[in-house]
Order: C-alpha cells, then structure tokens, then sequence
C-alpha cells in the first residue's frame, strides 16, 4: 500500500482535497492531507507574519519524522509544488513518488513569485497590501469561503536546493488545460514533456482539478500505486471511474 502526502496550493487547507482523501483511503492506503502553518482558522497574525517557504517544507518534514513514514508520495496542488520539492530535497530518501498537480515545478533559486504570470503576481501585491504580510484570497464567484490569507513571504521566498530531489524514482506533472488563457503553468508542461525523467498528464479541468473532477484525480494517483484492485475502489465508492489522465505522448520507463 502507499502512503500519500497531501499539500494544498495557496490560501487552502487540508479540505482541498476532502473529495480526493476518501477514495484513496477506500482503495487501502495511507492519507496524510496538510493544513500548512499561517493557513489554520486559528493561526494568529505573528504565526502569518513569519510563516514562509522553510516553514512549510518544515511541516512536511515534521510529519515524515513524528509519523515514521518512508516510500512516500507527496502531492503538491499550485504552490505546495514549491513545497513538496524542497521536502522532497532535504528528507534524506524518503520520498519515493513526487506528484504536481497543476502546480510550480521549481529550479533551484526559483520562488513561486517568479514563476507565476503577472496576473498572479499583482493578485499578491493587491491582497497583502492591507496587512504587507498576508495575501488575502482572490475573489472569485465559486471561491471557497474556508480560504484563509496566505503568508506572503511563503510566496517570494526562492528555493534552495542541493538536488537531492531528484533523485526521486517517479516524477509527474498534471496539466489542468481547462484554463489555458490564465494558467501560468504553459511553459513549464512545455520544458517538462523535453525532460525524460518526467511524466506529463493532461487533466481538462481548471486548475482546482481535486474539487472539480476528484474521481479523476484519484485514478491518477492511483495509477501505480502498490496493491491490487484501486480503481475498483475508486469506482465502487463514487460510481464507474472516469478513464485514466491522458498522458502525453512522452513517458517515462517506471
């Protein structure tokens, strides 16, 4: 069975990924979803004031070592790919499965400021401008109402990495293409389907595909996880499973 760390991307929690969590659970494996420090209702304004980069990739680590896990599958949606890579780096072999769902991809010295597009970038500057320390969620009509301001300083601090990440066996990226006139993940699908060491799947869905199309964001999870029978647990919880993520034309040797 696998064990899946789940970290959501900006201004989320841990029910980012409610819909996912029990059919990865029902197909036997272990579930770890993240609420990173600054994001909890409870979180007061110093603990968001000094949250950053370092801090959450902390939080990562911290699980790893309080729960004992190892052959890990982390999971990061948007900026938790900032996240899981930096864990992914320091967590000494751990990590055996390193999954980005539509999410930043960084190099070594990249933040996740520098790798959005300059639709994000102002949507930081106007949500921090109240407090200068937390970046309140964007509006949106079908914006979740438990979004909580997101540290700043998570968002501009850059990466460093020694490249220990990777060294992790099995890469992938999630391409949500049912946003492509705002995704400002283009050019990384791009630079990623040039590179051997990754698999590229494509999602039609906008860029909260865990809450848009769970089902299908299970199936690709699952798609390869260790013990038989998970789509079927997939299907038998929420009806026929979808097919699997299209891949792209490159993959990758497993």
């Amino acid at each position: 069975m696998a064990t899946f760390v789940l970290v959501p991307g900006g201004w989320h929690g841990s029910w980012a990924f409610e819909a996912v969590v029990p059919l990865l659970e029902r197909a036997g494996h272990t579930v770890h979803p993240l609420t990173l420090t600054g994001l909890h209702p409870h979180d007061d304004p110093a603990t968001i004031a000094t949250a950053n980069l370092d801090t959450h990739t902390d939080d990562v680590l911290r699980l790893l070592e309080r729960a004992h896990l190892d052959d890990v599958t982390l999971v990061g949606h948007s900026y938790g790919g900032m996240v899981i890579t930096a864990a992914a780096d320091r967590a000494g072999g751990r990590v055996s499965r390193l999954v980005y769902l539509d999410a930043c991809v960084p190099r070594d010295g990249d933040s996740c400021w520098s790798l959005m597009n300059e639709g994000y970038r102002q949507s930081f500057v106007t949500g921090a401008a109240t407090t200068g320390y937390a970046v309140q969620p964007p509006w949106r009509p079908d914006g979740d109402p438990r979004r909580r301001p997101h540290p700043l300083a998570a968002l501009l601090q850059t990466v460093r990495l020694t490249g220990a990440h990777a060294d992790v066996p099995r890469r992938e990226f999630v391409h949500c293409s049912g946003w492509e006139d705002r995704t400002p993940f283009a050019d990384q699908r791009t630079r990623l389907l040039a590179d051997p060491a990754w698999t590229v799947h494509d999602l039609p869905t906008a860029h909260n595909a865990m809450r848009e199309a769970p089902q299908a964001v299970a199936a690709l999870l699952l798609d390869g996880a260790d013990g038989p029978g998970e789509d079927d647990a997939v299907a038998g919880t929420h009806g026929a499973a979808p097919p699997p993520a299209r891949r792209a034309e490159h993959r990758t040797a497993r």
